[in-house]
């Protein structure tokens, strides 16, 4: 009894289904209200569905200045280990670097990878067309969404957070199985990081050694999360509402970004997009911040209220929601991508 009511406070570790269904009614509403199921199609309207699930990584990198996210280039699974090799020695790539998926999410088939041993499993083993990009050595990873009313010049940045990604600490005595079983997180996830680390699983980690479990710094890879809300003033805001004018497009979203410092980051300095995500970017500031679960759904509906109100907006200029049935088919085929997608990163490991 005393777990199970452990587990009921625990919010944060409840599936996302049942966060959210509570909420359910509220984007309904919206739905009516526009006249549209997929009202939020127009809210970033030079990302496909708006940004919401599906989106080729692509555009958001075409759309940003080259200088503003790392070195990358795409790769399908029907290319021959020669022409990667090409495609690396070009673009001044080495080990390691990181693979994704082009249109991902949730941190699956997000790997680093050390060398070619593990580039040709990689490559043989997945579906689907992938990024490779250099690795960003900077050594702080942060969270900016950022919110702009196409009518206005200045936007909000409603959440800031510093992202640690799931790791131990060797000292020296313990295996890693026994360092993952005893860490708060990474006891949950044993099979999924026994698969991913089984060379290393029963070797002693150095006393001092951060090990990184995942480099995928998601809540649901068991990342941490700190709130830097109180570092949000007018000279961050100008970095990305900046990006945002420039683009012309960036509205509603969220920015993954790698930092050397968070006061370089202010002046514009030593940082890099790894990824923008647009509508469907959940405003994960309420996880492991001291977020009650009635205060997470009130950050929701502020955000939900923010992403109508930009897409009603942009839908009067004439950048209409998508048709019915042209979304239903988008998201079956979504759907059905992920499947595979997921199957593939259980296989690689």
């Amino acid at each position: 009894m005393k777990s199970l009511i452990q587990k009921i406070k625990n919010w944060e570790a409840w599936p996302f289904k049942l966060i959210y269904a509570p909420l359910v009614p509220y984007w309904c509403w919206y739905m009516i209200k526009s006249g549209a199921v997929w009202f939020f199609t127009p809210s970033n309207p030079k990302l496909t569905f708006g940004g919401m699930e599906g989106e080729p990584k692509r555009e958001m990198y075409d759309l940003l200045p080259k200088h503003l996210y790392p070195t990358t280039f795409n790769v399908l699974p029907t290319d021959d280990i020669v022409s990667i090799r090409k495609w690396l020695d070009e673009n001044n790539i080495r080990y390691p670097f990181i693979v994704k998926p082009e249109v991902g999410g949730q941190g699956i088939l997000f790997r680093k990878v050390d060398n070619e041993e593990e580039l040709l499993h990689y490559h043989r083993n997945i579906p689907v067309e992938y990024i490779v990009q250099a690795m960003v050595h900077y050594p702080i990873e942060v969270s900016v969404f950022h919110i702009r009313h196409p009518k206005e010049a200045k936007g909000v940045i409603t959440g800031f957070l510093h992202k640690i990604p799931l790791h131990v600490i060797g000292d020296g005595k313990h295996t890693l199985s026994q360092l993952v079983a005893l860490h708060e997180k990474a006891s949950k996830r044993v099979g999924e990081l026994h698969s991913k680390h089984k060379e290393n699983w029963d070797n002693v980690v150095p006393a001092g050694e951060k090990y990184i479990l995942s480099y995928a710094a998601n809540h649901n890879r068991g990342a941490h999360f700190v709130d830097l809300k109180n570092e949000i003033d007018d000279n961050l805001l100008k970095i990305f509402d900046d990006i945002s004018i420039s683009i012309n497009d960036f509205f509603y979203g969220r920015y993954d970004i790698m930092c050397n410092s968070i006061a370089e980051l202010k002046q514009g300095k030593n940082f890099t997009i790894l990824e923008y995500n647009g509508c469907g970017a959940e405003p994960n500031h309420f996880y492991d911040t001291g977020y009650t679960l009635r205060n997470a759904h009130k950050e929701i509906l502020k955000h939900w209220k923010a992403l109508y109100t930009i897409s009603r907006y942009n839908a009067s200029l004439g950048v209409k929601p998508w048709a019915f049935i042209r979304g239903m088919k988008f998201r079956k085929e979504t759907v059905k991508l992920f499947e595979v997608m997921k199957a593939a990163d259980e296989k690689i490991g």
